[in-house]
């Protein structure tokens, strides 16, 4: 429960499930169990990397590895792990000017006044975002698989939609 206070000692900032000042509401939003995933599959990873690294030039397989043999499947490795990485990207921050989706490789911010609607579509793996002329923008930050979380951080991002896009 992140929060930055103003002068008046008011929260500014919250993640979900934070109270913060109605006149200033921030709901930021990252994917949890995409995340320790993405975490735990880099660093398993970069440790099996290693470690064929330090075995190929001990091991007798008829083939002669050298240090930059080593160093190639080490520095492998770590940009496979910074591929898998990408996917812990995803982030929502929304606030009274609009909303921001931060997707694997690609940042949007949109004015509430364009955001149609906040959707969780039967069945679907994560929110989106319906635009005008049947457009939508993923929002892979608020994933199914989280659950509750999910749940919380739709209904945050939705009483946002609901207050600031009459206000536009």
């Amino acid at each position: 429960m992140a929060g930055e206070n103003d002068a008046d000692g008011a929260a500014r900032t919250g993640t979900v499930g934070a109270v913060a000042a109605p006149d200033h509401d921030v709901v930021v939003v990252r994917p949890r169990k995409v995340l320790i995933a993405a975490w735990v599959g880099a660093v398993v990873i970069v440790a099996l990397f290693v470690v064929i690294a330090a075995v190929l030039r001990t091991a007798q397989t008829g083939v002669f590895f050298r240090l930059a043999d080593q160093v190639a499947l080490v520095l492998l490795g770590l940009f496979i792990a910074g591929g898998l990485l990408l996917v812990a990207r995803p982030r929502v921050r929304a606030d009274a000017e609009g909303i921001e989706v931060r997707n694997i490789l690609v940042t949007r911010r949109l004015p509430w006044s364009l955001v149609e609607r906040v959707a969780f579509p039967d069945g679907a793996s994560w929110a989106r975002l319906d635009l005008p002329d049947d457009e939508y923008l993923p929002v892979l930050a608020i994933q199914a698989v989280d659950g509750q979380r999910a749940v919380d951080a739709i209904t945050r991002v939705r009483a946002l939609h609901t207050r600031y896009r009459s206000r536009s």
